[in-house]
């Protein structure tokens, strides 16, 4: 049997450790690769090409479902499982939209986790009870969505952008954790304002707070 190797996504350090010790307590299990932030997990999912990655959501830099989404680009076989604090209709239909096959509250982590990663280490998708219930209740009513959240119009690179402005980043800083021009940077923000009907930073951080791409 084959060693299931797994990248470990969380900003909050007690977190990390603990998951990566309760996974490196399973037989079979090695985690290959840890993260602090949602761009990392991205950069070491790319070179460490893990069997499954484990991402937070609220994570600063760019969140988990913006890192899921760019994972399952530079890493198509790797398999995202979302472990999170939040449960509601519109962050389990942003999960499965991003591609992750796997979603555990953190408080059912000593129960499901290594039920989870074994389940998405053979391709199968594994979801915490509650979270169950909700995404077949929503079969059940007619909708294949795990929730009917409002689309963006925005880009992933514009989704980007303002995790970054909500957290407070200048454009300059924008530009050098993107890798982008201030140019550029600024033009994102101004399209990224028009777009939403943001007239000022305060609006725009109620925005990314609505709609999970920063933490409250």
């Amino acid at each position: 049997m084959s060693t299931v190797r797994i990248l470990v996504a969380d900003d909050h350090e007690v977190v990390r450790r603990g998951v990566c010790a309760l996974l490196e307590g399973h037989a079979g299990f090695e985690v290959c690769d840890e993260a602090v932030d949602g761009r990392e997990a991205v950069e070491k999912a790319k070179r460490s090409l893990p069997d499954v990655v484990i991402l937070d959501i609220g994570m600063p830099g760019l969140n988990g479902f913006d890192a899921a989404r760019q994972i399952r680009k530079v890493s198509p076989a790797s398999e995202v499982l979302i472990l999170t604090m939040h449960e509601s209709e519109q962050v389990i239909g942003e999960v499965l939209a991003a591609g992750a096959r796997g979603y555990v509250l953190k408080s059912d982590a000593g129960r499901d986790l290594v039920t989870a990663v074994e389940a998405l280490s053979r391709h199968k998708t594994f979801f915490t009870s509650s979270v169950a219930e909700m995404v077949l209740q929503k079969y059940l009513e007619g909708n294949p969505e795990a929730a009917s959240h409002e689309t963006s119009s925005l880009t992933p690179r514009e989704r980007e952008v303002v995790q970054l402005v909500a957290e407070g980043r200048t454009n300059k800083e924008v530009a050098t954790a993107l890798n982008i021009s201030v140019k550029t940077a600024e033009t994102h923000r101004t399209n990224i304002m028009r777009k939403l009907d943001c007239h000022s930073l305060s609006e725009l951080v109620r925005y990314a707070i609505r709609n999970k791409i920063i933490d409250p």
